[in-house]
């Protein structure tokens, strides 16, 4: 793991999959008319808007491993990101993190009005679910109903809510890097951790093999957002599509702000690295999830 690997394939891979999702999304999120028409505008706006489409990348990547079909593994990743989508809605509001821009794009509460996006947000959040819960995900109804727990389980109070709250509290409270790593397990590795597991899910992986996914997913979500933490401080609003520099004039404990920006790098490619050895029990089937931690931390935004 010396050498830094060329991530050009992984890069394509991920493009593909970007491409695929956004075509899919588009089928699954058509426009309307009549009355409710702005909510599905609003929708259409906040999930249509670009990305990475890290996660969905991560749900077809792990299916892959099992030999789940594409057109299933698809449905779940679209319907992660419909909750992904959300979360970044509701925490664009004045009454989160209070955000004019994403993705480069005014936020949806900018472009539409508060009220519309805490709607649009609640429709992403429930429409998931009914994916996920359609038979043409699964012909298995327990698989469904597994998936839907482990949706659940990761989207609420438990895990990606959940550490949104901490976050808020965590500006008017000090946090100690265990703290702040339980916040981020939480927040950003919560719909990760679903992400990788769920074709793990589909596939009908053994114990062993899921509990590898598990950990590989805990690694990669910290490095993520230990990244997300330097970009913070070291990238530009141009780069990011976003407000730079929030956390640190806030005075919010960061991986950064408790480790350093060398020590924080350090410790991003020491979880990269540790993530990778996790999937040797997949050997050369696993190798984009391999490349993945490394174009993570590489990454300008």
């Amino acid at each position: 793991m010396s050498e830094t690997p060329d991530i050009a394939v992984l890069q394509a891979e991920m493009g593909k999959v970007a491409e695929a999702i956004d075509k899919a999304l588009e089928r699954i999120l058509p426009a309307v008319e009549g009355h409710e028409a702005r909510l599905l505008e609003a929708m259409r706006y906040a999930t249509l808007a670009g990305g990475k489409r890290l996660r969905p990348f991560l749900v077809l990547a792990s299916g892959a491993l099992f030999e789940v079909p594409t057109e299933r593994t698809t449905r779940v990743a679209c319907a992660l990101e419909c909750i992904h989508t959300y979360s970044l809605v509701h925490d664009d509001l004045p009454c989160m993190d209070d955000d004019d821009l994403r993705r480069g794009m005014p936020t949806t509460h900018r472009q539409f009005d508060e009220a519309t996006a805490v709607l649009a947000g609640d429709a992403l959040l429930t429409y998931a679910f009914e994916i996920v819960a359609d038979p043409r995900t699964h012909h298995d109804p327990l698989v469904r109903a597994e998936l839907v727990h482990a949706m659940a389980r990761e989207a609420g109070a438990h895990g990606m809510v959940g550490g949104q709250m901490i976050d808020l509290l965590a500006e008017n409270q000090e946090m100690d890097i265990g703290g702040v790593t339980r916040l981020q397990q939480m927040k950003t590795g919560a719909l990760i951790r679903f992400a990788v597991d769920a074709g793990a899910i589909m596939g009908r992986a053994t114990k062993e093999q899921r509990h590898a996914l598990q950990n590989y997913a805990h690694d990669l979500g910290l490095a993520f957002q230990i990244v997300d933490d330097l970009l913070d401080v070291e990238g530009s609003a141009e780069e990011m599509g976003k407000a730079v520099g929030k956390d640190e004039d806030s005075g919010k404990a960061t991986f950064v702000s408790l480790l350093g920006v060398d020590r924080a790098r350090t410790q991003a490619q020491m979880l990269a690295e540790q993530a990778c050895v996790h999937l040797e029990t997949f050997d050369d089937k696993a190798e984009l999830l391999r490349l993945l931690p490394h174009f993570v931390v590489n990454r300008r935004h």
